[in-house]
């Protein structure tokens, strides 16, 4: 009986390892970030039914040590340990855990290791006192105490599997750089703390009104992701003019490891911002980080740079490398300043039919007339950024305006669309900062024909601005909304005070735990005419 109980607890073990892996991907394997997510609340490292189970198997043992019986001992053993395995109903999968070759090494592993422990933990029992309950008890508190610390052994296959992984990983690295160097593309890097999707997306689209440009595919901006890119689409295409390379960071020095294996002769800097400013630790941390991909270009290179962010700004004005261009959306065009934006944009407009506006070539004088179906003014930005490597790769402005009038958006980046029952939905679940929050708003406010419904759970990552910048989200959106809904009661708090102190009123507003709450809400309340802006969607482990 004591083997059938071990082995229950060992089930639990493995099962709760599995369902753990899912977060633990969700931090990219990053142990600290896990650990800190993981102990952040009670109920993640120790739900209170499992300590339950376990407690009352303990004390119904007490209560009938008088006349044990190894039979009963086991019942009351397998009963408390199938209750406190029992893994709980999930509230919401966003994101389920993707299977790949790491996650089944890493699972393997710790797998190994709790079997390990369950086998030194035998060898433990079978020195005490051979009495049925004490190693009843021993064997429940191993079981329990091996249940508990599954996060802790899903941490330590994956520190066990270290040295596989950076094998495969550095054998994945060479085939890519081989791939690329065969191909032997013009690489673009596009960075920035945000807009590098959809400026990346746009300069595809552009480029291919005359040449044959790859982007990398959705938001794939890490080392692997552009690896999985150049070895599944590049490798053997020789087709291709330009790849389009999205880079992104958490932290220091992984634009510049992109760069190595890449070797942009393009880098475009588009913004830098609070989003992801939590790990980052500063604004100038985040600039040092995107500057890389500038640093990294050969001196006959050539930067592009967002002339409106004083960050990025600061970089075009160090004057590396000789090549540069900096686009704005603010300048006047007619007293554009000294050695300032070449590509200027002027006479903005926007409509629920899109954005028209005029951009200005400063070198040449030619202006042209730009129209797209894109909403929100931030992708004026982006429009212009891409607009300046067409232009400088010899595509003539009216080309470039010709191919803006096709573009569309990225995915889930102010997507507008309408249900058969008559409602406008807006999904910009990728916007995560406070400039694309500000923007997505305001075309929400541009829908007046019926009621304008917000679904949020705010704005994470953002340091020690996430609580002001998220005060400042409710503000700005008792000005457009009619309705809100916050999902999530801990992290939309500063928004709803930023509502409240708005004077929005309190009866059109409401919090949820989940999205599928919100949708349900709005699939019962709304009706045509209606329009349902969803702003940012949140990891699992924000749940």
């Amino acid at each position: 009986m004591l083997i059938v109980i071990a082995l229950i607890w060992l089930a639990g073990t493995n099962l709760r390892i599995y369902r753990q892996a899912r977060f633990y991907q969700i931090e990219e394997y990053k142990s600290g970030r896990y650990l800190r997510w993981l102990f952040a609340q009670r109920d993640r490292w120790l739900p209170t039914r499992p300590l339950i189970a376990f407690a009352a198997g303990i004390v119904m043992s007490f209560i009938l040590a008088e006349a044990p019986g190894e039979f009963l001992l086991g019942l009351i053993g397998i009963l408390s340990a199938g209750a406190a395995i029992l893994p709980p109903r999930e509230k919401e999968v966003k994101k389920r855990l993707r299977r790949t070759a790491r996650v089944k090494r890493m699972l393997a592993a710790a797998f190994i290791l709790a079997v390990l422990l369950l086998w030194a933990g035998f060898a433990l029992i079978s020195i005490l006192p051979n009495m049925v309950l004490i190693r009843y008890f021993a064997t429940t508190g191993i079981g329990f105490l091996l249940w508990l610390i599954a996060p802790l052994l899903l941490i330590a296959g994956n520190l066990v599997m270290t040295p596989v992984e950076a094998f495969f990983r550095q054998r994945f690295i060479r085939q890519a750089k081989k791939n690329l160097e065969e191909v032997h593309p013009t690489v673009i890097g596009v960075t920035g703390s945000y807009g590098k999707t959809s400026t990346k997306l746009y300069l595809s689209h552009i480029l291919n009104g005359r040449y044959k440009a790859y982007p990398t595919p959705k938001s794939y901006n890490t080392l692997m992701g552009v690896c999985i890119a150049i070895n599944n689409d590049i490798a053997n295409n020789h087709s291709v003019d330009y790849f389009i390379c999205e880079m992104g960071a958490y932290v220091p020095g992984e634009i510049k490891r992109i760069c190595d294996l890449t070797h942009p002769h393009i880098g475009l800097v588009i913004e830098v911002g609070p989003q992801h400013l939590e790990r980052f630790g500063s604004l100038e941390n985040v600039a040092t980080a995107k500057y890389e991909i500038i640093k990294a270009l050969p001196p006959d290179g050539l930067g592009v740079f967002n002339w409106d962010n004083p960050h990025v700004r600061e970089m075009y004005e160090r004057g590396y490398p000789q090549h540069r261009l900096a686009i704005s959306q603010t300048t006047d065009p007619a007293n554009p300043p000294v050695n300032g934006p070449r590509f200027i944009a002027s006479n903005i407009t926007q409509t629920l039919d899109g954005l028209t506006f005029t951009v200005t070539d400063t070198q040449t004088g030619e202006s042209e007339r730009f129209q797209t179906a894109l909403l929100g003014q931030h992708t004026v930005t982006n429009i212009l950024m891409a607009t300046a490597v067409a232009v400088y790769e010899g595509m003539s402005l009216r080309d470039v305006a010709w191919q803006v009038r096709t573009l569309q958006p990225a995915e889930s980046r102010l997507v507008r669309q309408s249900t058969a029952e008559g409602i406008t939905i807006i999904n910009d679940a990728y916007s995560a900062n406070p400039v694309g929050a500000a923007q997505s708003l305001q075309v929400l406010g541009m829908h007046t024909s019926g009621r304008r419904l917000l679904v949020t759970p705010g704005m994470v990552e953002l340091g020690d601005l996430m609580e002001t910048e998220n005060q400042k989200l409710g503000r700005t959106a008792a000005q457009y909304v009619t309705d809100v809904i916050l999902v999530g009661e801990k992290q939309t708090a500063p928004i709803k005070t930023g509502l409240i102190d708005a004077g929005f009123p309190a009866d059109h507003l409401q919090t949820v735990e989940t999205l599928a709450e919100s949708i349900a809400w709005y699939q019962g309340n709304l009706k045509a005419g209606d329009t349902v802006l969803f702003l940012n969607d949140l990891p699992d482990t924000y749940l």
